[in-house]
């Protein structure tokens, strides 16, 4: 684990975020870090175990990503955070040179909860690979990502699950809160880099207002509204994000983690967030769902054995550009791993090109109301 004395966090210049447009609560802007800028609204393609899988690096940034996101737990316990760095950081072992973002842990405190015990210092849990014991604290998850070279660190917190009671989701979130803190003391500030602060709270307006004023009073490079996407469904997450969002510091990034389907980004950079990421344009393309202008369409139906068409005529993409839906049918029903690259390659481009239209709506000042109408076909 590093080891270094933290430097005085006076005058260090860490990352920087401009608004360039707003429309409504919309806004576009750039988040300028060691590694490059990061157009906003922005994607991340999830890169859990330092791969995006089924994607070449050059693949991922040729769909218009600027950063991708990779994940502590998975990290450390395969490969091995030591190992990682002793090989050059996270950006030189998987070949991406552009920023990351990664996430702390924390979600897998609330996912693998059979494997785990939470003290009020950090969490003891059991590999999910080979049953080994290991140690997450917020020292440790913010030594771990010092090691990995993350342009943007996250907290280490606790997800709350869906449902919880009141008493349960403020327990939560007054030991996320101490975490915060923590994360902060152990985080190394440096020019370029940046920590991000994770409000959460379930679905309860006051420990959200809680959450929020804490972290912002212990003041982070951004603020990510955590604790959503966990099967409170579309309506509920859109409510948490009304009282949410106007909480948050306007000249912040804000990051709506594990989200989503085009409709839920849709709807929530309408109402102000800047940042998402989520493993369903990936996961989705490798089990034969691919998001298209008119939908979704599942190219596994046999109705497409025979279609000569593209999957989505206004898409850029290889598996659009080059092939048909009969072919990619054929491909995906035969287990062929070209399937499974070609059908990822194109929702990730999909993704960008959505990121790219709400951008261009917001600085035109028009046409946000009609992607928020075209949302609900998706």
């Amino acid at each position: 684990m590093d080891t270094r004395v933290k430097p005085e966090y006076d005058n260090i210049m860490t990352i920087s975020f401009k608004i360039t447009s707003t429309h409504g609560l919309a806004r576009t802007g750039e988040i300028l870090t060691k590694r490059g800028i990061i157009k906003t609204p922005a994607f991340m393609p999830v890169g859990t175990a330092g791969t995006v899988k089924g994607m070449l690096p050059e693949s991922v940034k040729a769909t218009g990503a600027d950063i991708i996101l990779g994940n502590t737990y998975h990290l450390m316990l395969r490969p091995g955070a030591e190992r990682i760095a002793k090989l050059g950081g996270l950006h030189k072992f998987m070949n991406w040179p552009g920023p990351i973002l990664t996430d702390s842990g924390g979600f897998q405190v609330m996912s693998l909860s059979a494997l785990r015990k939470i003290d009020k210092d950090g969490v003891t849990f059991q590999s999910h690979i080979d049953g080994s014991k290991h140690r997450l604290s917020p020292k440790i998850s913010m030594e771990i990502q010092h090691l990995l070279d993350s342009d943007i660190t996250m907290i280490f917190d606790e997800c709350t699950p869906y449902p919880a009671m009141h008493q349960v989701a403020a327990e939560s979130m007054a030991l996320s809160l101490d975490w915060a803190l923590k994360s902060k003391e152990a985080f190394v500030p440096r020019p370029g880099y940046g920590l991000f602060g994770i409000v959460q709270g379930g679905i309860y307006p006051d420990l959200r207002e809680k959450s929020a004023a804490g972290l912002i009073d212990i003041d982070f490079d951004g603020y990510a509204v955590g604790g959503l996407a966990v099967g409170e469904g579309q309506e509920e997450m859109f409510k948490v994000l009304d009282y949410t969002v106007p909480l948050l510091p306007e000249n912040k990034p804000r990051y709506l983690m594990g989200v989503g389907k085009p409709a839920d980004i849709i709807g929530a950079v309408a109402r102000g967030i800047d940042m998402f990421d989520c493993v369903i344009p990936t996961r989705s393309g490798r089990n034969g769902q691919a998001y298209v202008r008119s939908g979704a369409i599942n190219i596994r139906n046999a109705k497409y054995a025979d279609d000569a068409a593209p999957l989505d005529e206004k898409c850029r993409c290889p598996a659009c550009k080059d092939y048909s839906r009969a072919y990619l049918h054929h491909l995906v029903k035969s287990n062929e791993i070209l399937g499974s690259v070609l059908m990822t390659w194109h929702n990730l481009q999909y993704y960008q090109d959505l990121m790219e239209d709400l951008r261009e709506s917001i600085i035109a000042g028009n046409g946000l109301a009609d992607l928020v109408k075209k949302a609900e076909k998706l």
